[in-house]
């Protein structure tokens, strides 16, 4: 896939210190104060994450054909879970579940701004995630179409669903299994909302508010004990006290297709940057002709670095780890010392979450 570039070489200048290349993008930096400062609080905490969720919800409606189950398979990238949200977040799957209260207050913003919500939706993602240690900057294309027409029920890949199934669900989207694990990057800031309302909250790894590596390793740790009750759909035993393990991501890790792309973050998180941002500026344009957008990626902030290695988590040894890529070994990583602890919950302001 081909990115789309500046418009020109020119550079505009918005306000002192800040310029673009395309003078469209000035009223981004607009967007980014306000919404830094009354929406995302300019740091990595749940409302971030939960803007990163939206945009794979928003653009997975898509398929290479076109139809779904025969019919109108969705428009990508387009916001339709935004303008349609009395349909879309209604559905009987309720793979959207948890994302009305964010969907409609990043609406209002939309709207206060007069930008399209498909636009919206992608640039606070984009600006979310960067308010996270060591996160991509991601690249942000404006100019969608405010008109959308709702993506069909059933096109979310599950927590409860087998590799095959998301695999399938994904290819038909136009990611192959190695993409898949790339995305999944996005868990490493990551709480479960709702799949049990008993620990809402739960982070999905031990450094909930970083974007590294960790995620990987802790993800190949044998199960001891489920965080909640253990009966809810999708849910498996965890390793760490605190911590919620989604059965998607266990298979994922596991499966032959995708589990060296898997192993290969754990001591390279450099290249699960790369590939992620990558792989986000194909999942944020599905549906769209890049050659109309403009590229307002300046105006994401650049994040800050995390130099920490990924580790075993105190009390864990190689002998937990359930390695699945046959091709390579599990890397030699240390053991972070000290005793074990329970994890708290992802601070969340929707306390019914």
């Amino acid at each position: 896939m081909v990115l789309a570039g500046p418009n020109s070489n020119q550079t505009h200048t918005c306000s002192p210190g800040r310029t673009v290349r395309s003078p469209e993008c000035c009223k981004w930096f607009h967007i980014l104060d306000d919404i830094q400062a009354n929406l995302l609080e300019n740091e990595c905490g749940p409302e971030s994450h939960e803007s990163l969720r939206i945009i794979f919800h928003d653009a997975i409606g898509f398929s290479k054909t076109g139809l779904f189950n025969g019919s109108f398979a969705g428009g990508g990238a387009d916001g339709s879970i935004m303008i349609n949200a009395d349909v879309e977040l209604n559905y009987i799957a309720e793979e959207n579940a948890g994302l009305d209260e964010m969907i409609y207050e990043q609406r209002d913003f939309a709207v206060k701004h007069s930008v399209s919500f498909g636009d919206f939706i992608h640039f606070a993602g984009a600006v979310g995630v960067s308010n996270c240690m060591g996160g991509p900057r991601l690249q942000f294309l404006a100019g969608r179409a405010n008109i959308s027409r709702p993506a069909p029920d059933y096109m979310i890949p599950a927590p409860f669903h087998s590799a095959d199934q998301i695999f399938a669900r994904m290819e038909d989207a136009g990611f192959s299994p190695e993409e898949v694990a790339q995305l999944m990057a996005a868990h490493s800031v990551g709480a479960q909302h709702l799949i049990d309302p008993t620990v809402n909250n739960a982070p999905l790894d031990s450094t909930p508010e970083d974007f590294d590596a960790q995620f990987f390793v802790e993800t190949l740790l044998e199960g001891t004990e489920p965080v909640g009750n253990g009966t809810a759909l999708g849910e498996r035993s965890s390793p760490i006290p605190g911590e919620f393990r989604l059965q998607s991501d266990i298979v994922l890790a596991r499966d032959i297709r995708s589990a060296c792309e898997w192993q290969s973050f754990i001591t390279d998180q450099d290249a699960m940057i790369e590939k992620f941002q990558r792989v986000m500026a194909k999942l944020s344009t599905l549906g769209q002709d890049t050659d109309k957008l403009t590229d307002c990626s300046e105006v994401i902030p650049v994040p800050s670095r995390v130099n920490r290695l990924a580790t075993l988590p105190p009390g864990k040894s190689r002998g937990d780890v359930q390695a699945a890529c046959s091709a390579t070994p599990f890397p030699a990583i240390p053991t972070t010392p000290g005793p074990v602890t329970s994890l708290p919950p992802v601070r969340h302001k929707y306390p019914h979450h």
